[in-house]
């Protein structure tokens, strides 16, 4: 099976969209990877959901990666009287650590670790910004502040803090159950929130031990301001402008969209742009011609994914949004800006070998018009430097660890398959055109480019690489293919 487009959808799965029989249609409406959300539902849910996943991915053998996104340390104000009170702008409204019901002149707020971090002038936003407190002054147990932007608030709801650094750790104790319980799971990547720091990233990857790679969630200006020291941790990016537009006004999101995005693709790593993409799409059909554009944005800026939260997890539509964001994508590309943007960005490659073959990969594809590069890599990392160049030609990966290729789902352009690594240089070949033949990626008598590591298995090795002309290979019926190289995953 293959997909005629190169960004990849990653759809929240939810109530809306937990049956099996629809996993399976939101995979063939689109959808390449899966989100399971921490913050909301059961170890139990989570775990049919994930087996739903696996037994589509088994059906169509297509390799399929599923994120689990941790919930982070939540603040939020206590109970309040009669489970809501209104704020007057001017008013004066104090936060402390008291625990008794709050009114409207104070509300408990079971944070000292705010307290800690805050000062005269800080903005504490609460409700998701929809009501915005200026400190007048505080201690570690109170803060006394002048309400800016009223309205209504009610039991726990949020508090963000922005531009400050809190001293909190990333991970919950809830993170850290949940962590455990994800990886045993078998999930392919952990989302970690409320990331601040690199020391968040490196802490998540120690606990994770290799069983699932960590992506960080950019919703903290802190972490905008360490960027590249996150970046050079974390396995992938993600762009969650939900979170990040709480703390930041509108007008700087975009921007600082574009300034991951291009960040990211010049580390070599996976992006997933985030948070109300089709929002109208919850209860709605149809995205209004704004959210059209959004998505569209994401993908001449060439995020490698982009994803539903709402929109698949609850929503009225879940099939009909991701079959949208399919519909979307595809035209993008078919848009010749759409190579002039992605070249526009291109990213100098390192003075390492491997980077030189897959730089030279790009190129010869392109000037010999090769149906695709077919990449063999064994840990990964040859194919994200391939994923990096963003050739015009199809990346196709073979890949020896199935885990391997499902976390290759996300990143732009590649189709990752399991398959055995060559023996050797007659068997590169044939197994390479083979594939590439079943997948449908080349015809009888087109040409492919190939890339390798010789001795053949070694870890980072990538020095070769070869055109091949493509033979006729007349059965493409699955039931017919050596085991490791028809299904994408055993």
């Amino acid at each position: 099976m293959r997909r005629p487009r190169r960004a990849k959808i990653l759809a929240t799965i939810g109530p809306a969209s937990g049956t099996a029989d629809m996993v399976e249609a939101l995979f063939l409406a689109g959808a390449d990877a899966f989100r399971l959300n921490f913050s909301h539902g059961s170890w139990d849910e989570h775990a049919a959901r994930y087996a739903a996943i696996r037994e589509v991915e088994k059906r169509h053998g297509h390799p399929i990666a599923v994120i689990a996104d941790l919930q982070g340390p939540k603040l939020r104000v206590g109970h309040l009287t009669g489970g809501a009170v209104d704020l007057k702008e001017g008013a004066r409204f104090r936060l402390d650590l008291d625990e008794t019901i709050g009114d409207e002149k104070r509300a408990p707020l079971p944070h000292p670790e705010i307290f800690k971090a805050i000062s005269e002038g800080a903005t504490l936003l609460l409700d998701d910004g929809r009501i915005r407190l200026k400190v007048l002054s505080s201690d570690e147990s109170h803060a006394e502040t002048e309400v800016v932007v009223g309205g209504r608030l009610s039991d726990h709801k949020g508090v963000n803090v922005p531009h400050v650094e809190l001293p909190l750790a990333a991970l919950s104790p809830k993170d850290r159950r949940d962590l455990d319980y994800a990886v045993d799971l078998g999930v392919d990547w952990l989302a970690l929130s409320f990331v601040q720091r690199p020391e968040d990233v490196a802490e998540a990857k120690k606990l994770a031990q290799g069983r699932g790679a960590v992506m960080a969630k950019m919703e903290k200006p802190a972490a905008i301001a360490r960027l590249d020291e996150i970046l050079e941790h974390a396995d992938g990016l993600m762009v969650a402008r939900g979170d990040l537009g709480v703390e930041m006004s509108p007008e700087e999101v975009p921007s600082l969209q574009k300034q991951m995005v291009r960040a990211a693709r010049q580390a070599g790593k996976p992006v997933v742009v985030a948070t109300q993409m089709l929002e109208s799409m919850v209860s709605s059909p149809s995205p209004t011609r704004a959210e059209a554009s959004d998505v569209a944005t994401a993908v001449y800026d060439g995020a490698d994914a982009l994803m539903l939260s709402a929109e698949s997890a609850v929503g009225a539509y879940p099939r009909e949004t991701v079959a949208m964001m399919d519909r979307i994508i595809t035209r993008v590309e078919s848009d010749p800006l759409h190579r002039r943007f992605l070249d526009a960005e291109m990213t100098a490659p390192e003075g390492t070998a491997a980077d030189a073959i897959m730089a030279g990969a790009r190129q010869v594809a392109r000037t010999i018009r090769a149906a695709a590069i077919v990449c063999y890599s064994t840990a990964g990392s040859t194919a994200l430097r391939a994923v990096r160049e963003r050739p015009e030609a199809p990346i196709l990966g073979l890949m020896p660890d199935p885990a391997v290729c499902r976390r290759m789902v996300l990143s732009w352009g590649i189709s990752p398959v399991d398959s055995e690594d060559a023996k050797d240089f007659d068997d590169m070949v044939a197994r390479a055109c083979r594939v590439a033949y079943w997948r449908g990626f080349a015809d009888s008598g087109q040409r492919v480019v190939i890339t390798a590591g010789v001795p053949f298995g070694t870890r980072g090795a990538t020095n070769l690489l070869h055109i091949a002309w493509v033979g006729e290979y007349q059965d493409r019926r699955a039931d017919n293919r050596p085991q490791r190289d028809g299904p994408a995953v055993e």
